[in-house]
């Protein structure tokens, strides 16, 4: 079975052309699909909708929240309530396209599995061709275990995108997962990952990267974008505002969250020994000024003195803040939270 997680905010419109689309593509490829749409706390009427589609079609699921809770909140209690092994995600504006469902489930099948491997590199598009994207290890045959999609031609004004194309490098970049569309909501995953990714905050978008810090696969494939028809887009400013701080919470998460003495003890070593050579160079300086009236300025009169006092103090804040994380992970971790297991000799 395939889970197809919905969340939804005040999307009363697009619901049943959205289910209705989902359903046609079902039936044309013979999928099992089941729906799950989760009300994110909505106020127009959507929740009405979806009980009524759950009254007419048994594959059809809904969650309600009692308030609004955000979309990392609505996907968590999807893929929770989801029976599938794959799970596909959706947003419910009607400007993902259910059509593409099956060439996401196509890649996630792409050649046979191989061992996990590292960032992903871009696999070029044959010239004129549309559904490529990138995959691991320069687009070496393997079983995906996420598939993201790029909405490479997006139908959505400028103040968006141009932020959004921002966004997506820094990603790339500070994560050494490279997709082209971080923030695409049609994505598609093995269910066994949320057992090991947990989401909280609006860390949702960075699904991709969590995972791939595990050793799973990530693969991107080109899918079709289209405008959106009723309502108005649920993000503004302050979405790149959270965004950029929720990209520096999973950078630390995925490459120090096991160990972050190395980062804070690292900037506290380097701001420390900075300030006790400035205190030294002081201290020469002080001592020369004692034979040689004049030869430097008054200690008092010179603005070193408060800066090299203030890196010491710095650099002592963040190694014992370093300690102390590194004693919150020891005692609170556990065991299986420090690795991924792929596969076993003894399982039958």
């Amino acid at each position: 079975m395939i889970s197809v997680v919905i969340p939804v905010y005040n999307e009363m419109d697009s619901l049943l052309p959205l289910y209705g689309e989902i359903a046609a593509a079902a039936l044309h490829h013979a999928l099992d699909l089941e729906v799950v749409f989760v009300d994110d706390g909505s106020s127009d009427g959507s929740w009405k909708v979806i009980k009524e589609l759950a009254r007419q079609h048994p594959k059809v699921r809904g969650v309600r929240f009692r308030r609004n809770f955000g979309k990392a909140a609505a996907l968590s209690a999807g893929f929770r309530a989801a029976h599938g092994e794959l799970i596909l995600t959706l947003d419910a504006d009607l400007q993902d396209d259910p059509a593409e469902i099956p060439r996401f489930l196509a890649a996630m099948e792409k050649g046979t599995r191989s061992e996990p491997v590292g960032p992903l590199t871009p696999t070029p598009l044959p010239a004129g061709e549309r559904g490529g994207g990138v995959g691991a290890d320069e687009g070496r045959p393997g079983v995906f275990d996420v598939v993201s999609g790029w909405k490479r031609v997006r139908h959505d004004p400028w103040h968006k995108v141009g932020p959004s194309r921002v966004f997506n490098f820094m990603v790339s970049w500070l994560t050494g997962v490279r997709l082209h569309d971080h923030n695409c909501g049609m994505k598609c995953y093995r269910a066994e990952i949320f057992k090991e990714v947990r989401l909280y905050g609006e860390l949702h978008r960075f699904i991709p990267v969590l995972a791939a810090a595990r050793g799973y696969r990530v693969g991107e494939i080109e899918i079709n974008h289209r405008p959106r028809r009723f309502g108005r887009s649920k993000y503004g400013i302050r979405r790149f505002v959270k965004g950029f701080l929720d990209l520096l919470t999973v950078k630390f998460l995925t490459g120090f969250g096991q160990r972050p003495q190395h980062l804070l003890g690292t900037i506290g070593l380097i701001s420390f020994l900075v300030g006790n050579v400035a205190l030294l160079y002081l201290a020469v300086t002080w001592v020369i000024n004692w034979f040689y009236p004049g030869t430097y300025k008054p200690l008092h009169e010179r603005a070193v003195p408060i800066y090299a006092l203030a890196a010491v103090i710095v650099g002592a804040q963040f190694m014992t803040i370093g300690f102390l994380a590194e004693l919150i992970t020891a005692y609170q971790s556990r065991e299986e939270d420090s690795y991924s297991v792929l596969e076993r000799t003894d399982e039958r």
